[in-house]
């Protein structure tokens, strides 16, 4: 049962999608697991055979509990053996019990599984008229099987999937004020020259390739992590863990309320047209619930932007056991002196919000200066 948030202790395997015998590869979905986030899609991180499933689903265990086995391709089969270490985990939660069905009110996310979810959509069935047979009432590919021939009674009472994940990032987020040290810092960057760039190059690209300036925004925080690798990391165990690459959560509000902030993975490495391309993709799978658990777990820093919602700056909390956060607000044209002369610029307010354990704000105000040369020079990039 893999960690999908900073306060999760257990999760309710709700699906499998992969059986014994089934051959999978390093990034295949094999089952769905329910938390406070919804539906995540758990990949294997292994090639192998399934060689046994040690979980039934409906069952909720405890993080690090072994879902299931994988062998070697040519590998005998492993023989059962009868040992607390092969029986199945005992629940540490048991199942809520299931009252009166009802159907999903209008606008209201119903609880369902990302492969439950493609099916309904092909086959046209009307997910809100269902009712789940998996935990807290979550809809199945065999419920939709079954409504494709028959009529199917209405889904369970339930507490509100919007409530249930505001719970979750309350719980971590006051986790993080309570321990981590936190320190802010903020700066007004002239957007000018990058929204000049950015308006060139899209006129070269058809509409539907053009790009949002939240990628160079993006972009240009993965760059200069690279210079300020303190602030690209997790801090476990009592110290400051640099990460490898820069995998950047990229804050997503949902339509039924709540918030997450999947991986873009490796955003420093990417050019434009594929960031891009993948900044798309976690939205569209973010909103439908289709993540998988590779990019709730993944980032290593976290990235918000409230420039849609009118907010002209954002100091936010930082998302445990990461140790930064930039935000940013939205672009507003004011006065503000070029070459001695005051003129009228798109102004963005930068912030970050850092761990004192990890870095100081010395480096934090180096980290912001920098970020504000590159967007200077969109070029480079």
């Amino acid at each position: 049962m893999p960690q999908l948030g900073a306060d999760m202790a257990a999760g309710t395997l709700t699906e499998w999608l992969k059986h014994p015998g089934d051959t999978v590869r390093r990034g295949d979905i094999v089952a769905v697991v329910e938390t406070e986030k919804g539906a995540i899609e758990v990949e294997v991180y292994d090639d192998g055979v399934i060689d046994r499933l040690m979980v039934e689903p409906g069952t909720r265990v405890p993080v690090g509990t072994v879902l299931a086995t994988l062998r070697g391709d040519g590998e005998a089969p492993e023989a059962p053996k009868e040992s607390p270490e092969a029986a199945p985990p005992k629940p540490v939660v048991p199942p809520p019990r299931r009252t009166m069905p009802r159907p999903t009110a209008e606008g209201e996310r119903a609880r369902i599984s990302p492969a439950a979810a493609r099916l309904a959509a092909e086959k046209g069935v009307d997910i809100h008229r269902l009712a789940g047979t998996g935990p807290h009432g979550a809809i199945r590919i065999a419920d939709i099987e079954a409504a494709i021939a028959a009529p199917t009674p209405v889904a369970a009472e339930a507490e509100s999937p919007a409530a249930a994940m505001r719970r979750a990032i309350a719980a971590a987020m006051g986790r993080s004020k309570r321990e981590i040290p936190h320190y802010y810092l903020s700066t007004t960057i002239d957007m000018g020259r990058a929204l000049a760039w950015l308006a060139a190059a899209n006129e070269k690209r058809p509409v539907t390739e053009r790009m949002l300036y939240g990628v160079l925004l993006i972009k240009a925080v993965a760059k200069a992590l690279a210079d300020f690798p303190e602030l690209n990391g997790f801090w476990q165990d009592g110290r400051f863990q640099p990460a490898e690459a820069v995998h950047i959560g990229w804050a997503i509000s949902l339509r039924g309320g709540g918030l997450v902030a999947p991986a873009l993975h490796d955003a420093g490495r990417q050019d434009f047209d594929s960031l891009m391309a993948s900044l798309r993709d976690l939205v569209k799978r973010a909103r439908a619930f289709r993540l998988r658990s590779s990019e709730i777990g993944g980032p290593t820093i976290t990235v918000t932007s409230l420039g849609e919602q009118g907010v002209e700056s954002v100091f936010g909390v930082i998302y445990p056991p990461q140790v930064a956060l930039v935000g940013f607000g939205r672009i507003v044209e004011r006065p503000w002196v070029v070459d001695g002369k005051v003129a009228p610029r798109p102004l963005i307010q930068a912030s970050l919000a850092a761990d004192h354990r990890a870095s100081d704000g010395h480096r934090g105000g180096l980290f912001l200066a920098t970020l504000d040369r590159l967007l200077q020079e969109p070029d480079s990039l």
